[in-house]
């Protein structure tokens, strides 16, 4: 296991590496001059002039490349020219907001796509087949930015169930002490039922969203897998033996096919980290992708660089755990297959 772990980190490295240069280069392409931008519209060319040389962007591309790779090898992300705080400390900060949001929405999904892709297989035609199609035809259809709306117009609009879409918590509760940045398990650690129900209802509506977004693969994936392995000649003659339909099912035939529904989780839930970024302005959620999408306005580099490099190791930390859990689920899975 240790030596799958090394390789899977070491075959990371270039990717993480390309991850860096494309993202710097893609920063400095962006449209608009952050000198100008902070300058003010009424600043003198002179003024900008002075503002781009304390930023140090009127020195060749390469001088700051070389620059923000020393920093990043100290672990330092930079500054953010909106804030004024160091990006680290942002995202940080950020990040268990993000990260609450998407596991889970990631979970809701997981319990809705799971029992309908395996129920949609035993009963092929039925109308829980239909169902189905219909179900994840829509969760990949309706962008996530539109079904969030969607839901803020039925839920807290018209029938005022929800309440308002305005981040983590409602103006009248405080921030539970922090222990983890997770509202949901502070809360509980702080033993106040009245903010985890306050918490877990501003949750609602945006992890809906995400998980309507994330259950239509992980659907189609594991009713493809289930009618796959209940053709197989191992489970016609678990049946001609005898066995119980629910053991066919849950112990023989969800078991091999649940590999590949692994997989896709893992796909699905790097997908629900960009996606994330739409549903976070939609609900005001004071993520990482609503500071990413604010930096990137203002041509604010060192957070979008900070956050593409967030992403991009929770990538690889996702595809590693990934790795593990093959060999958990099947000891057969060796370190070449």
């Amino acid at each position: 296991m240790l030596q799958l772990i090394a390789q899977r980190l070491t075959a990371a490295v270039p990717g993480v590496l390309g991850v860096i240069v494309v993202t710097f280069l893609l920063s400095r392409a962006l449209p608009g001059d952050p000198a100008a931008y902070f300058a003010g519209p009424a600043a003198t060319p002179q003024a900008i002039e002075e503002i781009r040389q304390k930023l140090g962007l009127d020195r060749p591309m390469w001088e700051q490349f070389i620059d923000y790779i020393g920093d990043l090898v100290r672990g330092d992300l930079g500054n953010s020219l909106t804030t004024g705080q160091p990006v680290m400390q942002e995202l940080v900060t950020r990040l268990p907001a993000s990260a609450e949001l998407t596991l889970l929405a990631l979970v809701v999904a997981v319990l809705v796509a799971v029992p309908l892709g395996v129920l949609a297989a035993v009963k092929q035609g039925s109308w829980i087949d239909h169902l189905s199609r219909v179900v994840t035809t829509a969760g990949v259809s309706l962008p996530t930015f539109f079904t969030g709306l969607l839901l803020v117009y039925v839920f807290y609009y018209k029938l005022g169930w929800a309440p308002p879409p305005l981040g983590r918590l409602d103006i009248y509760f405080s921030p539970p002490d922090h222990v983890t940045g997770f509202y949901l398990i502070d809360s509980l650690i702080a033993r106040d039922l009245e903010l985890f129900v306050a918490a877990l209802g501003q949750l609602i509506l945006p992890a809906s969203t995400l998980a309507v977004f994330a259950l239509a693969p992980l659907a189609r994936m594991t009713r493809a897998s289930m009618l796959a392995v209940l053709s197989s000649d191992f489970i016609r003659t678990a049946k001609a033996g005898g066995l119980r339909s629910h053991t066919v099912v849950v112990t023989y035939a969800f078991r091999n096919a649940v590999l590949p529904v692994v997989t896709t989780l893992g796909m699905v839930f790097s997908f629900l980290l960009g996606a994330n970024v739409l549903v976070e302005k939609v609900f005001s959620w004071p993520g990482i992708g609503s500071y990413a999408i604010e930096s990137l306005i203002a041509s604010d580099y060192a957070p979008v660089q900070g956050f593409v490099m967030t992403m991009a190791l929770l990538y690889v930390f996702l595809n590693l755990l990934i790795d593990v859990l093959y060999g958990v689920i099947d000891p057969r899975v060796g370190i070449d297959a």
